[in-house]
């Protein structure tokens, strides 16, 4: 067995621009396929495939961190297609290890308990199979494929799996049933917000993202907890505290308002662009914008969120298509929702003014209410600032000429001339955004359809719910949004919302075909398919979903467990807006209470909340060490390759620390029950990040005490 080096990481946060291979995970088979050494070059192996993917060397150093090991296995076993021996071998798990399921989940524990403080040895099981790894790393990928050498299969399939069970909680909530590496958990979900990857591998070569579903269509899945995506597109994790109050299963739903806007599109709201038209010698284009001639009606909104109120009680999450809003109403938008206590707004953005020589910009705005509660009350009179995630759109619409006939948009677009959408075409980047037990991303039409690297991130990590914006016809299930939504509802199992404009949907009048009044399409791998229309003197659609528990397996013989989160729909109820708007249908704009955090800062600080949440479920004993690593001068973050946390974010976490610890119990040992009656407590004097922090801790204390079994009892 190889000695083992007691050496925190040196692996640097920059590495070289050179060309790396894509590396984009997908369980059993990773897109290109292994390496074809040319004529006259050596065999890649293990060390130099590595080397070349990551830009660092095998070396026991990567034993530190268990998401390294898990890009390092999975990327060989990946490009060797070696995952295969976990189903057709004739001696798997391997005999050497009896019982080796319970080895790995043992072992996996204990290896995320030994990162937090590096005393003694990793487990047993981890230095044995990483022995045998070490020894053979100059073995060819060949070697590997063919399965030449069955010991260092079996390590390198065993290494995955510990690995890969090591991962679980990094990004994505889980039940636990004690308190053990809650510390390094924590650490984890700060670097992949602060990095976009929970790895320690320079994320412009190849990150490790946390894993949300397998899929239940029984397609072999062989990790779980995580995945590993090559350069080429950026992630981004975003985790908001919103959930609704209380700790019973009523309080794991959502009321999502469809917002089919424009209802009304006219043909002059597609402009060709004061540029002339490309003559190139075959198939002239030009450019165009939607750009619709009335703004958003923010009165009848007002009436539609009344008669939505009425019938559900609340509204938890506005949603409106593709190019719905002009970016200058955001601000008025978000202030009208706040009065009557939408939670969370996602909007299709059309950026009006463009800078010369470069187009304007299309994408999803993504705003949270600061209140993080789902239907309550405003906090006060003052206009809070929301928090702001963006998803770009990244493909432009291109108009052809059975398209410029569909919508009969002839009058102002000539049928002959291909026109694309005057757009800014961004870098690639997906937003992820885990509300609650709910991982949410949101797409801008053509990224729903296009099989490229982002379909592959998609299905790699499986988000529970998939929420496209469109600028499109009806949304049928004969139609092609439907196809790629049923692609992500069977593999990985997420559930996909579709939504476009009712002008649109009525502008859609293919030859011999009648209109349709279907606005959006719900698909989910429970119950399938739901055509969703605008129905006859209706304004809006609200949309109930509710999340169940969701089965997570893996391929290699690993047991089944039941901790990951299903999304599927619960009712539709046409909305008819009210007679009477409220007092204020139209806020003016006025200074607002300032941000108090980033939407990046939230992320991090809703990940120690959620360590002080499992620490006091299952050890309170471990509060200290948690908000030690939780405080901005951690020693933690300089080995890790992380600068210290900005002001307001120490201030954040400061304030964390001293709420846990004014309202520990007389013992001085914080109780679950009295941290979480204190934190339901609002105080007409508190400061406004000490209130953030508050909401944020109380999300994640019901948010835990909500998924716990109801015989498990608290750790006093």
């Amino acid at each position: 067995m190889t000695s083992y080096d007691f050496v925190m990481p040196s692996i640097p946060e920059a590495g070289t621009n050179a060309t790396v291979p894509a590396v984009a995970e997908r369980d059993a088979a990773i897109p290109g396929g292994h390496d074809r050494a040319e004529e006259g070059m050596r065999a890649p192996t293990l060390a130099s495939t590595w080397q070349a993917a990551a830009g660092c060397p095998v070396s026991d150093e990567l034993l530190d961190w268990p998401p390294d090991v898990f890009a390092f296995a999975n990327l060989i076993l990946g490009r060797s297609e070696a995952f295969r021996f976990a189903l057709s071998a004739t001696e798997w798990p391997p005999r050497r290890y009896p019982g080796w399921a319970e080895l790995v989940a043992e072992a996996a524990v204990g290896w995320g308990a030994w990162t937090e403080h590096h005393r003694g040895t990793p487990p047993d099981l981890v230095l044995d199979v990483w022995g045998v790894v070490r020894e053979r790393a100059e073995s060819t990928l060949e070697d590997l494929a063919e399965c030449r050498d069955r010991r260092l299969c079996d390590s390198l399939l065993t290494l995955h799996a510990v690995a890969d069970e090591a991962c679980a909680g990094l990004g994505v909530a889980l039940d636990t049933f004690d308190a053990a590496a809650c510390v390094y958990r924590a650490r984890g979900r700060e670097r992949l917000a602060r990095t976009g990857s929970i790895a320690r591998v320079d994320p412009r070569q190849l990150r490790v993202l946390p894993k949300v579903r397998t899929p239940p269509s029984g397609r072999p899945a062989f990790s779980r907890y995580a995945c590993i995506q090559g350069p080429g597109i950026e992630a981004h994790w975003n985790k908001v505290p919103t959930r609704h109050r209380g700790t019973d299963l009523q309080s794991e739903f959502a009321t999502l308002l469809l917002l089919p806007w424009p209802l009304r599109v006219r043909a002059s709201d597609f402009r060709p662009i004061e540029e002339p038209v490309h003559r190139p010698a075959k198939e002239p284009f030009g450019f165009f914008e939607f750009a619709p001639q009335e703004g958003l009606d923010f009165d009848l909104l007002d009436r539609v969120l009344i008669a939505a109120r009425e019938e559900a009680g609340s509204v938890d999450v506005v949603c409106l298509p593709e190019s719905a809003v002009d970016e200058r109403e955001l601000d008025d938008l978000e202030a009208l929702l706040h009065q009557h206590g939408v939670a969370v707004v996602q909007a299709g953005v059309r950026q009006h003014s463009r800078q010369p020589e470069r187009f304007p910009r299309n994408w999803i705005h993504i705003g949270v209410d600061p209140a993080f509660e789902k239907g309550g009350a405003p906090p006060g009179d003052e206009r809070p600032q929301w928090f702001h995630i963006r998803q770009d759109k990244h493909h432009r619409w291109s108009l052809d000429e059975s398209q410029v006939y569909q919508y009969h948009l002839g009058g102002v677009l000539h049928p002959r001339i291909r026109w694309w959408e005057a757009m800014d075409v961004p870098r690639r980047a997906i937003q992820f955004v885990q509300v609650a037990e709910l991982t949410l991303t949101a797409l801008v039409c053509e990224d729903l359809a296009q099989n490229g690297h982002i379909a592959e991130l998609m299905r790699s990590v499986g988000p529970t719910v998939v929420l496209t914006g469109l600028l499109d016809g009806p949304q049928l299930n004969s139609r092609w949004a439907a196809r790629y939504a049923s692609v992500l509802a069977d593999d990985p199992g997420s559930a996909v919302l579709t939504l476009t404009s009712y002008g649109m949907v009525q502008r859609s009048r293919p030859h011999q075909r009648d209109v349709s009044p279907v606005v959006a399409l719900w698909k989910d791998p429970s119950r399938g398919v739901r055509e969703i229309p605008l129905e006859a003197g209706a304004h809006a659609v609200l949309l109930t979903v509710c999340a169940d528990r969701a089965t997570r397996r893996s391929a290699d013989g690993r047991w089944p467990v039941e901790n990951g989160t299903a999304c599927f729909d619960a009712a539709v109820h046409q909305i008819s807006a009210a007679g009477v708007a409220s007092r204020s249908s139209h806020p003016p704009s006025r200074t607002h209470a300032g941000r108090v955090l980033e939407s990046d800062e939230l992320t991090v600080l809703t990940g120690w909340a959620e360590a002080v949440a499992e620490a006091l479920d299952h050890g309170p004993d471990r509060i200290a060490a948690v908000l030690a690593d939780a405080h901005s001068d951690a020693p933690w973050r300089a080995a890790m390759g992380l600068g210290q946390p900005a002001a307001r974010l120490s201030e954040a976490i400061d304030s964390l620390r001293r709420f846990v610890l004014a309202n520990a119990t007389s013992d001085e040992r914080p109780n679950y029950d009295a941290i979480l009656a204190a934190a339901s407590r609002d105080s007409q004097d508190e400061e406004q990040l000490d209130a953030t922090v508050r909401r944020v801790l109380l999300s994640m204390l019901e948010e835990r005490k909500t998924r716990r079994p109801a015989q498990t009892a608290h750790v006093a």
